[in-house]
């Protein structure tokens, strides 16, 4: 299965917020870059601007079935994921619902509102954070509803940063319709240059929301067991309630919403740092008393 022809070239340095960082454990680094590399094959497929609807779904069919080893053509990127479960005696549904979600893009341009949206990012974000959780063995009803709500977050973040050129580029429209009408704003509005005060309106309600899903999700890092992980997951909280905050004043339309590498890099490391404090300063549990042995 030849995925050169549909790949952008983008890496996990590319993305948004941190992918397998120095402050994952390096024994987790390479499941989590094959998962990784997986997914980027598979939305590289949906948002590739020449394919046929029908050819996208062709092949994204074809990538799951790779995936679970049914196809009769196997891609590097699904083998390595495969053994990848295999070996670590992970689900492979978390990829699998990434497929549901790029299948998504294809078929779905618009969303009605705020749970449809959701939704989506069920398939679309909260698997990515699911899979890491599950690969460090945490437990999944401690940390699932938190994690649920920071990679929800993670996702609307991109759609209200990117907005403009998802619907110029794709005609994707991830704005919901009724926060739209609720404001007096068009789709249309979205290819100007600076957006009219209406779709900044809809665009900061759907920050607000944003904001309450980061604030679901802010004890995170201090439910995780594995100190490493937490330092990840405090960047990247961070990291996401600096971007909710940026929506509030910029325009993502006319306006640059993220800082530069250094400066992001900054504020991810203060989140990491807040994390470990966090943890160092946990009351430590008394040992429990020895019985002394009678002499």
């Amino acid at each position: 299965m030849d995925l050169a022809r549909t790949s952008s070239g983008k890496t996990h340095r590319d993305e948004n917020f941190p992918v397998a960082s120095f402050l994952i454990a390096p024994r987790h680094r390479a499941p989590i870059l094959a998962f990784y590399d997986f997914v980027r094959a598979a939305d590289d497929i949906a948002d590739h601007p020449t394919l046929a609807a029908q050819e996208k779904l062709d092949l994204l069919d074809a990538l799951d079935a790779a995936l679970m080893g049914k196809a009769e053509e196997d891609a590097e990127v699904a083998r390595r994921l495969r053994e990848t479960c295999q070996e670590r005696g992970l689900d492979p549904q978390h990829a699998r619902d990434l497929i549901t979600a790029f299948k998504r893009d294809v078929t779905q341009l618009r969303y009605r509102d705020w749970d449809d949206l959701v939704d989506y990012c069920r398939y679309s974000a909260m698997p990515v954070g699911r899979f890491v959780c599950d690969l460090h063995g945490e437990d999944r009803g401690r940390v699932w509803p938190a994690n649920d709500a920071l990679c929800a977050a993670l996702q609307i973040i991109n759609h209200l940063q990117d907005c403009g050129k998802d619907y110029r580029s794709l005609d994707r429209v991830y704005l919901t319709q009724d926060a739209l009408t609720a404001h007096g704003a068009s789709v249309d509005m979205l290819a100007q240059d600076s957006a009219p005060p209406p779709l900044l309106a809809t665009i900061r309600d759907l920050n607000e929301k944003t904001a309450h899903l980061l604030a679901q999700s802010r004890p995170f890092a201090d439910l995780l067991d594995d100190t490493r992980l937490a330092m990840e997951i405090g960047a990247i909280q961070t990291l996401a309630e600096y971007l909710v905050a940026r929506l509030n004043v910029a325009d993502p339309l006319r306006d640059k919403v993220h800082d530069g590498k250094f400066s992001f890099a900054l504020k991810g490391a203060t989140g990491a740092i807040g994390a470990l404090l966090r943890r160092m300063s946990r009351p430590r549990l008394a040992s429990p008393a020895v019985p002394r042995t009678r002499q």
